[in-house]
């Protein structure tokens, strides 16, 4: 239990400051801009109390604000991330295999899930972020081109990372 919490902890410092002080600079023709923070998010455990996953993903979100300068915007759409997250694993990973998976990570849970399970939450993410910040119809074609190619960034940067830090464990 220390260890989790020290893990993420670390985990969150970690990817607000490549956020804040590398991602944030990255962006390729305005139109695609990875938004890796929300990894953290998505790496928590799956017995996590859905109480405090809304709480961390509201702290992140706000982190994030603060260096944007955004206000509200990462928070709301860290929040909806949460709520999608909890709905996405209670339909597709079973009560009992918690015990024997405690992190949805690429490792544990293989490549096709952890795409699948990246790829939806990242679009969630990403369609309510830019549409708030947008905050009309006007432009809706941009906006939904903005989505589509930074969640293939951000969902891009998530694997390689994920490839990168965790060991290969065959899955139970």
């Amino acid at each position: 239990m220390g260890r989790t919490i020290i893990v993420n902890l670390i985990r969150f410092v970690f990817l607000v400051f490549i956020q804040v002080f590398l991602l944030k600079n990255i962006s390729l023709y305005n139109l695609s801009t990875p938004y890796l923070y929300i990894l953290f998010i998505l790496l928590l455990p799956f017995e996590i109390p859905n109480v405090l996953l809304f709480l961390l993903a509201f702290l992140l979100g706000l982190t994030i604000d603060m260096f944007y300068n955004t206000p509200g915007l990462h928070a709301a759409s860290c929040v909806l991330l949460a709520f999608v997250r909890v709905l996405f694993i209670s339909i597709t990973v079973q009560k009992e295999g918690f015990d024997n998976e405690p992190e949805p990570t690429l490792s544990v849970m293989g490549f096709r899930w952890f795409f699948t399970y990246a790829l939806i939450l990242t679009l969630f993410h990403h369609f309510f972020l830019f549409n708030l910040e947008v905050f009309r119809f006007s432009e809706i074609q941009y906006t939904l081109t903005r989505v589509v190619l930074s969640t293939i960034f951000t969902v891009f940067l998530m694997l390689v990372s994920g490839l990168l830090f965790y060991r290969s464990r065959e899955r139970k």
